[in-house]
């Protein structure tokens, strides 16, 4: 018998871009579902720019339907206030997706480095190509997007170890 598709949702956070990437998982297969970004103004005040990131990401959930939500942990920055913004940019990836009843992972970058190329300190452009290999044909719109592709394969290996350990618990919707 062969299970549904698992849709998994990988987010990105970032102020100015949240970068979003959907796959799905039968079994030990991956593809590409959909992936862009969610752009904040510039020019506006930070609350307007969190309520712009909430409403795109709301969309994005109302249109796909995600089983499962992961968002990339903050990494701390030279710069406090560079770094208080993004933690704000990331609650919002946060909520979203448990407003809606969405369980949610959280994987530090070095983690999905090392789930996606295979090293915690790999670069961009090498996590990028790997992406590709991943999910074969995937037209990623940006870097923000590649990034959250990536979020999402890392949620999608840890996710089937998890599943495999717990007798199948796990995708088939249990919090881990």
């Amino acid at each position: 018998m062969e299970r549904r598709a698992i849709r998994l949702l990988g987010l990105d956070p970032g102020l100015r871009s949240t970068g979003w990437g959907l796959i799905e998982v039968r079994g030990n297969r991956l593809s590409h579902v959909a992936n862009g970004s969610v752009r904040s103004e510039a020019e506006t005040d930070l609350p307007r720019r969190l309520v712009q990131l909430h409403d795109g990401l709301k969309a994005i959930i109302e249109r796909y339907r995600p089983d499962w939500a992961a968002v990339e942990e903050t990494f701390v920055n030279k710069n406090p206030g560079s770094t208080l913004k993004l933690g704000q940019a990331r609650a919002i990836a946060l909520l979203v997706p448990a407003q809606a009843g969405i369980a949610i992972a959280e994987y530090s970058p070095n983690l999905i480095k090392k789930s996606v190329v295979g090293g915690g300190h790999a670069e961009k452009e090498q996590i990028h190509a790997m992406v590709r290999v991943l999910l074969p044909g995937v037209a990623i719109s940006g870097p923000d997007a590649a990034d959250a592709l990536a979020v999402a394969i890392c949620h999608a290996h840890h996710a089937a170890s998890r599943e495999r350990w717990a007798g199948g618990r796990v995708l088939a919707g249990a919090a881990p």
